[in-house]
């Protein structure tokens, strides 16, 4: 997933368990898959951040070549607040948990590629863990072969490279600059041809189908960044992990080189999803004065983030192998051949770390969730 995407790839932070499911692995044979719990990530600068159902975990690779490992307690809102877990709603609260993990997960990531390659531990593979110690030794396990360090082992008087300060106001930039561009842009436009577009229907059909061709632009437009392109080669790598471990393997690097870079539950498809439903329900607004319109749009866009997740995520992406999900699906898979390139072994490895560390963690029954939330 590219660093402009907030939704996270597989899932957000208020899926629950669901039952096995029928898979079908690389060559197309039916299995039985007898995990329950689903997982997901998304892409960061040299590493991927992945989701479990009690941690989020993060595996970067140093300047040195090591792995720099880090995993979280996964604090849900909905635990505290069960009328956050409804339907529409949970989808909303689910993005804003996402696009907040995701931040931190760059912001990590931003810091471990400005470590210095020549520091004396610069070639070790580290974890850095906020989960309580109990969990954390019950989830290393005796084999896990990395050297662990609380979260605050690091000198207090060490600043990061890349702090919240600089990271807040890249995080702003973005959010003006996607505003201005998927909003504001398609909305300047059919105003000002608004005598064109008599009909409100058309004026926001025509909006819509703007802003989804400024997305499609965009896409292609990144993707043929250099720096972008490893980017979407470690989204490769997180969706081939993701499938390895849901045709019942495990996060296997050999495995999961045969299956595909595309993955249903994408947050790329999730987010043209997000846009078509949007052509429909913002035409009831009709055609008031631009600053009605653009406040329609920011208001009206959780609202349609809420019914996306419920269609995108819940309903299609846990039936993606019936046959009217394929077709539903097949845009936002295949504008995932944009948003994901071939990974390499080395960035298959940083995947399958992160996923194992959510997976080792989620295994340590003896720390329950809410205790791992309580002291996150």
């Amino acid at each position: 997933m590219s660093t402009s995407e907030s939704a996270v790839d597989g899932r957000l932070p208020d899926d629950t368990m669901t039952p096995a499911v029928e898979t079908s692995d690389e060559a197309g044979s039916s299995t039985t898959c007898l995990t329950a719990q689903t997982y997901g990530g998304q892409a960061v600068i040299e590493g991927v951040m992945m989701l479990g159902r009690t941690s989020w975990a993060i595996a970067v690779r140093r300047p040195s070549g090591g792995i720099a490992r880090a995993v979280y307690p996964l604090e849900k809102l909905g635990s505290r607040h069960p009328w956050m877990k409804l339907p529409v709603i949970r989808g909303v609260i689910g993005m804003y948990e996402s696009f907040a993990i995701g931040i931190k997960a760059l912001g990590i990531s931003a810091n471990v590629g400005l470590e210095d390659p020549d520091a004396p531990d610069a070639g070790q593979d580290t974890v850095i863990t906020d989960i309580p110690a109990a969990a954390s030794e019950a989830a290393a396990g005796p084999d896990s072969g990395a050297s662990s360090e609380p979260a605050g082992a690091k000198k207090a008087a060490d600043e990061p490279a890349f702090g919240w300060k600089e990271l807040t106001l890249t995080v702003s930039i973005a959010v003006v600059f996607a505003v201005g561009l998927f909003v504001v842009l398609p909305l300047f436009f059919v105003k000002y041809f608004e005598e064109t577009f008599s009909n409100p229907f058309v004026f926001n059909l025509v909006e819509g189908i703007i802003r989804i061709a400024i997305f499609l632009i965009y896409i292609v437009v990144i993707s043929l960044l250099p720096d972008l392109r490893r980017v979407f080669m470690y989204h490769g790598a997180e969706h081939k992990i993701i499938h390895s471990y849901e045709a019942c393997g495990r996060p296997d690097t050999d495995r999961a080189r045969a299956y595909p870079t595309m993955h249903p539950r994408c947050g790329t498809g999730f987010l043209l999803l997000v846009m078509v439903l949007a052509v429909f329900l913002f035409a009831i607004v009709g055609k008031p004065s631009l600053p009605w319109l653009v406040l329609s749009r920011l208001i009206g866009i959780p609202l349609i983030i809420g019914i996306g997740y419920e269609i995108g995520i819940k309903w299609l992406g846990r039936r993606a192998n019936k046959l009217y999900a394929r077709i539903l699906l097949w845009p936002g898979i295949q504008l995932q051949r944009l948003t994901t390139r071939e990974p390499t072994p080395d960035q298959l490895e940083v995947a399958a770390v992160a996923l194992a560390e959510v997976l080792r963690v989620d295994a340590a029954e003896a720390v329950p969730a809410k205790e791992l939330t309580a002291q996150a």
